[in-house]
């Protein structure tokens, strides 16, 4: 056997990479960190001049499969690791042979649920993380995804105005069609609320999960989440002629959201006395696609609400409404945004994002401001949040966890 590495953009380093050795046996002196992150599968990661990459361990076929099945996702636009490669071919010092490898892009600051635990976090971050696993569950059913092993562990999360953004890490047993059936539908639901109780069940056990958070009905949410951002993405509404201002409002209501609306089906009665509305074509990213096209920032969905509400309080201060709109927003990128996440020291850069960093920067102006009874400059809050704030904050650049466990898989009766 010859060692095959299939990618779009192979990078040479990876040939001196020890395949011949198992995964889990690889030296630390090769690995980018101690990855944490419970899977079924070996995982480690490693820094080469591309960046850091992860590696999983697993059958060929199957490697192969989700290589494919994240490159499709990435075509869609769907929040999910890329895929980098696939290596195969691998054979043992004593001759035998070793499974191939996927091989995936670490997502900057992105983190793992059990990572976030290990944290000092608010006591609704269970629930937040639960909202966020929602919205991705009902972007990829909208796109006729049916994941078949929906859990926290198979999800990265990324910080985003104070929420999270969920995204798929694991889609080995994914199947892409053209729509899902109601029942395949339910059928993901159920593997969520089952999985996701487990592992906040042993979350509890290792006293990481906060007091008031029962594991069941933490859990359960799942369904009451999805079913209401399902029904608001796809329901069919009815009203009356005299009040198609709820038209609008309704297209408002999934733009808060986070969707915009690409194509309405609306349709009267025979008699013409009532309107039936139904949103046909729906996608995510309304105001981060928005901020993109005035400033070219590409942030978080939640991120690019809270910039974009900054950016339109600048106008209103700066009394700068009746200019075009992209004109206002570079002098806004100028003279706040860019300012703002340049004056970060070097040695702190790394701990968020620019676009959290900024948010962040907001909400300690409006805490400074309350407590003064009056507003406090932008510079005067930045100050303070480098000097008192920032240096506490874990490090989340490459924050990727630690010790990967291999998770056993247990047969079970049919």
């Amino acid at each position: 056997m010859a060692l095959e590495i299939t990618a779009a953009n192979p990078d040479p380093a990876l040939l001196d990479l020890p395949w011949s050795t198992p995964l889990e046996d690889w030296p630390e002196s090769q690995l980018a960190a101690l990855p944490r992150g419970i899977s079924r599968h070996i995982v480690r990661f490693v820094r080469v001049p591309a960046g850091v990459i992860a590696i999983k361990e697993i059958k060929d076929e199957i490697a192969r499969r989700e290589y494919h099945m994240l490159r499709a996702l990435n075509r869609l636009a769907i929040p999910c690791v890329r895929p980098y490669g696939v290596v195969s071919g691998r054979v043992g010092s004593d001759g035998e042979p070793l499974d191939s490898c996927l091989l995936t892009h670490h997502l900057h600051y992105s983190l793992p649920f059990r990572a976030l635990f290990s944290q000092t976090l608010r006591p609704d971050t269970a629930t937040r993380l639960i909202d966020a696993l929602a919205v991705l569950l009902v972007r990829l059913h909208l796109q006729g995804f049916w994941w078949g092993d929906v859990s926290l562990s198979n999800t990265l999360f990324r910080r985003d105005a104070g929420a999270f953004a969920a995204y798929v890490v694991d889609a080995e047993t994914g199947e892409l069609r053209d729509r899902l059936s109601d029942g395949q539908r339910e059928h993901d639901l159920d593997i969520a609320r089952v999985n996701i109780a487990g592992e906040l069940m042993d979350l509890e056990a290792g006293g990481l999960l906060p007091e008031g958070n029962d594991p069941i009905d933490v859990s359960n949410q799942i369904m009451e989440r999805y079913r209401a951002l399902w029904q608001e993405l796809t329901g069919l509404e009815t009203f009356t002629v005299g009040e198609r201002w709820r038209v609008d409002e309704r297209i408002r209501r999934l733009n808060e959201l986070g969707f915009d609306v690409d194509e309405l089906a609306i349709s009267t009665d025979v008699d013409g006395t009532t309107l039936r509305i139904q949103p046909k074509v729906v996608d995510a990213g309304h105001h981060s696609r928005r901020l993109l096209r005035l400033t070219g920032l590409d942030v978080e969905e939640n991120q690019a609400r809270r910039l974009l509400n900054d950016l339109d309080a600048y106008r209103a201060a700066t009394d700068v409404q009746g200019e075009d709109e992209a004109i206002t927003a570079t002098r806004w990128l100028n003279e706040v945004y860019l300012p703002v996440t340049r004056a970060i020291p070097d040695d702190l850069r790394g701990k968020l994002e620019p676009a959290e960093l900024f948010h962040e920067i907001l909400e300690h102006r409006w805490y400074l401001s309350e407590r003064s009874g009056h507003d406090t400059p932008l510079g005067q809050s930045l100050a303070d949040y480098i000097l008192r704030i920032l240096p506490e904050k874990p490090r989340e650049e490459t924050v990727v966890g630690v010790d990967t466990v291999e998770m056993p898989i247990v047969a079970m009766p049919s």
